[in-house]
């Protein structure tokens, strides 16, 4: 067997809230080969399996049965290059931020409003990840996925993976696709989204009046981290609630209570609500106990200062939804996957 199964390891390194469960057996698959003989080895085993990458968009609430597969896969390649949109493929284990990089070091423009987003490619659809005005779906051309009921790969186009806000179809039926690699359509020619006014406002800082790419994704890289912990120094999954999309007619009510409520329009006529403005009004921010804490800086992010448990970060999570639940009216949905599914 060309797999290293590794019985009873800490999953600590492996997710970045830093939570230390323990994993029945972990493999780390470096090829499709190796992802493909890890599942029949479950199946004959009748083991459930855990599919994990950058460990960026978990919360881990106890020891996890069965095989947790952490997918290690690396490669990136051209496709397609007409002079100026040029499709690039990446491997799913990638980390996400260097792939970033790289595509911006090639000289293509599309995906610098997503620097330094921790996680890996393979992951990056399944939430349809955004910021600063971009999503996913904006620069996605096709991606490779394994069907784990039939066995077989398939090719998904946009329609196919039936993109919304932070979710997809991926996250629709869970269990079913493990995402093997991801295309995406850049273009040699920028056409930047500056339509964030703290972007603007850091380039202006840096005295860049004519960006580039690479000079939106460092400004980016400059917000994220003065707002946002490292996970290596501060376990975090990001931010940990959706912005949640209320009616038009609940958020003007709201308004008329809390005038300086951040919200924004959406083009179905809901209305999407900063999440982190109202766990701040509610008095959350900077909120600890025991080690499970509310960040000091960012009240969207939930933080482990050391030794929290998840059961515990899970415990402050459902005290903010409650909470956010009875003041406003709102329900808060939990941005990470919570495993074991309770």
């Amino acid at each position: 067997m060309s797999l290293q199964l590794q019985p009873d390891v800490s999953l600590k390194p492996f997710n970045t809230f830093g939570i230390d469960v323990r994993a029945d057996w972990l493999v780390q698959a470096s090829s499709q080969a190796q992802i493909v003989e890890a599942l029949a080895v479950a199946q004959a085993r009748q083991w459930p399996v855990l599919v994990i990458g950058g460990g960026s968009n978990l919360l881990l609430a106890g020891d996890i049965p069965g095989l947790v597969l952490r997918v290690a896969t690396r490669g990136i390649r051209l496709l397609d290059d007409d002079g100026e949109r040029v499709v690039v493929e990446a491997e799913a284990g990638e980390p996400w931020h260097g792939f970033v990089l790289h595509t911006l070091g090639l000289g293509l423009a599309g995906l610098e409003n997503l620097s330094l987003i921790p996680g890996t490619v393979g992951a990056a659809p399944m939430q349809n990840i955004g910021a600063y005005g971009v999503e996913i779906q904006d620069l996605f051309a096709g991606l490779t996925a394994l069907d784990r009921h039939s066995g077989e790969t398939r090719q998904f186009s946009l329609q196919d993976c039936r993109f919304g806000y932070r979710d997809s179809v991926f996250k629709q039926e869970p269990g079913r696709w493990l995402i093997l690699r991801v295309r995406f359509a850049l273009q040699r020619t920028a056409h930047l989204r500056l339509d964030y006014g703290p972007v603007r406002q850091r380039l202006a800082e840096l005295g860049i009046a004519e960006p580039t790419a690479s000079d939106v994704s460092a400004a980016i890289c400059s917000i994220r981290r003065e707002k946002l912990p490292d996970p290596a120094e501060l376990g975090n999954a990001g931010s940990f609630f959706k912005n949640p999309l209320v009616d038009a007619a609940q958020a003007e009510a709201l308004r008329l209570d809390y005038p300086g409520l951040v919200a924004y329009p959406q083009a179905d006529g809901r209305v999407k609500l900063a999440a982190g403005w109202l766990i701040e009004q509610a008095g959350w921010k900077g909120h600890r106990k025991g080690d499970a804490g509310v960040h000091r800086l960012q009240s969207l992010v939930l933080v482990n200062y050391g030794q929290a448990s998840g059961a515990q970060i899970q415990q402050l999570a459902q005290a903010i939804q409650a909470d956010i639940l009875r003041r406003f009216g709102v329900q808060l949905e939990m941005e990470p996957n919570l495993y074991p599914q309770q």
